[in-house]
């Protein structure tokens, strides 16, 4: 027989997988007697693991949720994969959210076997994640959301657009998407009376007035591809079309933005279509890709590129 701490760590394994386990099934696999089972069990308990039980022949028992956190007991793969996770997160995120990974994953640093040690450290030292998302990501109003379109309830907030306009909105939120490294909430604008993408980041004032909804048919396959789509091409008349002189990767490699399609035309030129509701905006992050372009439309884009052009060449001028 096992000492008890090995015991109880292999029988926490097993319950850990979620699924109801019968007390003689449990007994076999431990290879212990049903007394002893439920002196583990009871030892689970005292620690903090809500273990639950049913009725019935030798009985049934289970892992359920408790109202603390207990201890969690990762395999080898399992600690390495949340190392990753809580690394990315540390450096993506800002703000609370990048406190909270930062905090999670130097605790699960100083509690992992000696075994694991090293090859976590090699993961944390070779992980660097770059992230093009600027402001903070506010857990609290990732959380409120979360929690609303799970229960199907109404959200008010405030809402600034690329162009610093700032709006109030009632949705109806459906799902939160991670896309290029932004959190972005689709819902239905209840005011638009349509489907609606908004950067997470740029929500403000969050409040839940307390109403629910019934949940509408999305006019997607998927959330993802949705806001996918919506990203790339924001719901606005404004788009623009330029065709770069170089080949899609260096493009790619070097623009910034994430809303927009870029497609090769050849294999030394490429072009790029994005919906934007700033012309002046879409002119500075064309000029900043280093490469020759045409702007193919429309004559708006056209006009603020000038524009951004003239004043460039006056302050040049002006410092030399």
């Amino acid at each position: 027989m096992t000492d008890p701490s090995t015991r109880t760590l292999e029988l926490l394994s097993l319950l850990q997988s979620g699924r109801s386990w019968p007390a003689t099934e449990l007994a076999a696999r431990l290879d212990i007697s049903p007394r002893t089972l439920r002196r583990d069990l009871d030892r689970l308990r005292t620690l903090g693991y809500p273990v639950s039980s049913t009725r019935g022949p030798g009985g049934n028992y289970r892992l359920v949720a408790g109202r603390a956190m207990p201890p969690l007991l990762f395999t080898d793969d399992e600690a390495a994969a949340t190392v990753v996770g809580l690394r990315i997160a540390a450096l993506t995120l800002t703000g609370r959210a990048g406190d909270a990974a930062e905090g999670a994953l130097r605790t699960l640093e100083r509690v992992v076997p000696t075994r694991l040690r090293a090859r976590i450290q090699a993961l944390t030292a070779a992980t660097e994640v770059t992230s093009h998302a600027p402001g903070s990501l506010d857990l609290r109003t990732v959380q409120l959301l979360a929690t609303a379109a799970h229960l199907h309830q109404d959200v008010r907030f405030g809402y600034t657009s690329r162009s610093r306009k700032h709006t109030e909105r009632r949705v109806e939120p459906n799902r939160q998407v991670l896309l290029g490294h932004r959190w972005y909430l689709l819902g239905w604008d209840r005011d638009r009376a349509d489907w609606r993408t908004y950067r997470i980041d740029r929500i403000d004032a969050l409040t839940l007035p307390g109403t629910t909804f019934t949940p509408r048919e999305l006019p997607a396959t998927h959330p993802v591809s949705f806001v996918q789509d919506s990203a790339r091409f924001p719901r606005t008349r404004h788009r623009g079309v330029v065709s770069f002189a170089a080949p899609l990767a260096v493009v790619a490699d070097r623009l910034i933005a994430d809303a927009g399609s870029l497609e090769a035309i050849d294999d030394t030129s490429c072009r790029y279509t994005a919906g934007t509701d700033s012309w002046e905006w879409l002119s500075v992050t064309l000029a900043t890709v280093g490469v020759p372009y045409t702007i193919e439309g429309p004559d708006e884009l056209i006009s603020y590129s000038r524009k951004l052009a003239a004043r460039i060449a006056r302050a040049a001028d002006e410092s030399g």
